[in-house]
């Protein structure tokens, strides 16, 4: 086994990690005759504005080694690129804003991984059904699309007293290759800064029993 695959192994057992995090999100049932279609059109990179930010992010993320590269040899050409990217980033945003359903919504409690989210619902989904969800990443305003499937859907406790009684649990079976890459990112991201926040606890516990 050569060192690549051992790494790309490594980085799918990251990916698959779960974490509990807040996203803004919209989601809707799509029929079986829908998705084909609908998955294509994602892949070819046309699925709405609302998908634009994550191809850069993307864009952005495969282009690190090239422009440290550069950088060591042409500082002033890296500047520029740096620059066109920052402003790559602030059309993505423009897109983003136009997507109201999403951009608009409260942060919602989800627990993620690279391959599955799961959250309380409002309503029920039979075990198969196929959903289109816009995700949108905080805090860097990442959104992409994904068409997931409902693996399970139960009631939550106390189901009486809130106004989203179904925990529902869907897998990413045709999430596209980039966008599972952003989220394997986000969620190391996210799982760092949890570390060293309670890192800091710690010493600040440790500091007062002194």
């Amino acid at each position: 086994m050569n060192d690549e695959t051992i790494q790309q192994e490594a980085d799918e057992r990251r990916g698959y990690f779960r974490i509990d995090d807040r996203v803004k999100l919209s989601y809707r049932s799509i029929s079986e005759e829908e998705l084909p279609e609908l998955i294509g059109r994602l892949k070819t990179g046309a699925g709405s504005n609302f998908t634009v930010m994550s191809s850069f992010t993307s864009m952005s993320q495969q282009m690190v080694v090239q422009l440290r590269r550069i950088e060591g040899s042409s500082p002033d050409v890296a500047a520029c690129i740096k620059i066109l990217d920052r402003k790559l980033n602030i059309l993505g945003r423009a897109f983003l804003v136009q997507e109201d359903a999403v951009s608009n919504q409260p942060s919602k409690a989800v627990n993620i991984s690279a391959g599955g989210i799961s959250f309380n619902s409002a309503e029920f989904y039979e075990e198969g059904t196929a959903l289109e969800l816009k995700l949108l990443l905080l805090p860097d305003m990442t959104g992409m699309m994904v068409y997931g499937e409902v693996i399970a859907c139960s009631e939550v406790e106390d189901a009486e007293e809130t106004d989203e009684p179904y925990s529902l649990q869907i897998s990413f079976p045709n999430i596209r290759e980039p966008d599972r890459d952003l989220l394997i990112r986000h969620i190391l991201k996210r799982q760092g800064e949890w570390l060293r926040k309670r890192r800091k606890e710690n010493e600040a516990t440790n500091s007062e029993t002194e």
